[in-house]
């Protein structure tokens, strides 16, 4: 069954708060000052996100501007969902909508849980220059946005511009970029590690240790505490 009411949804959220879980987010997260945690489990989110798939875009608008967190993660979501079952120039509205409102996506789970099913369907369908658009921002979220979403090219096979993107991004000030850049390296592995393993032969000297660290997760130690010890 499909729900449209966007007060039921908000009222759902609510009931369904755990304090546990509120105070693990708030060891984990950097929420704004403004922000408000309420303590909803991520697959709880996703469920509701299902049930609600019908909700309006102007509802969906509303909770992406919603200072309370698990509002915004289940705007993400019910977008993905809108995203998973149209394409073409609807997909591509979709995706117009969610990068014209990338300040609302402005955590690392909200990018990890929306830039791969949101903005990636696309890129398996569109035009890659987004993904240069978005690396070039002054905003963490956005470089972080371009290199989660090629995870849904990763798993097409299209390894190229995840490791193009790692290129432009290895000087990157940033941590949270650094680990998603070994992440996606890693991802990489899991299906071709004779590739991954040549392109950090080649770029080793030149990727941040964090990202290095991340890739070789997989490898067998033997040849992880390779790489790890020449960075």
């Amino acid at each position: 069954m499909t729900f449209t009411s966007l007060k039921d949804l908000r009222a759902e959220l609510r009931n369904l708060a755990e304090p546990d879980v509120r105070a693990q987010l708030g060891r984990v997260l950097t929420p704004a000052q403004d922000d408000e945690l309420l303590g909803v489990r991520v697959p709880v989110l996703r469920k509701l996100a299902r049930a609600y798939r019908g909700l309006s875009l102007d509802d969906v608008d509303v909770l992406l501007r919603s200072r309370v967190h698990e509002e915004r993660f289940a705007g993400l979501l019910v977008l993905a969902e809108r995203v998973r079952t149209t394409s073409g120039a609807e997909r591509r509205a979709l995706v117009d909508f969610y990068l014209a409102r990338t300040e609302c996506v402005d955590n690392w789970d909200l990018v990890d849980g929306s830039a791969h099913v949101v903005l990636g369907p696309w890129l398996l369908e569109g035009d890659l220059r987004v993904l240069d658009e978005l690396a070039a921002s002054a905003r963490l979220w956005d470089r972080r946005i371009a290199v989660l979403a090629t995870l849904a090219l990763i798993r097409a096979g299209r390894f190229e511009p995840t490791l193009r993107l790692v290129l432009t991004l290895r000087q990157d000030p940033e941590a949270l970029i650094h680990k998603a850049l070994g992440w996606m390296l890693r991802e990489i592995g899991r299906r071709d590690e004779p590739l991954m393993v040549a392109f950090l032969e080649r770029h080793l000297h030149e990727l941040p240790r964090v990202t290095v660290r991340y890739a070789t997760e997989r490898l067998a130690p033997a040849e992880r505490a390779r790489f790890v010890r020449a960075r």
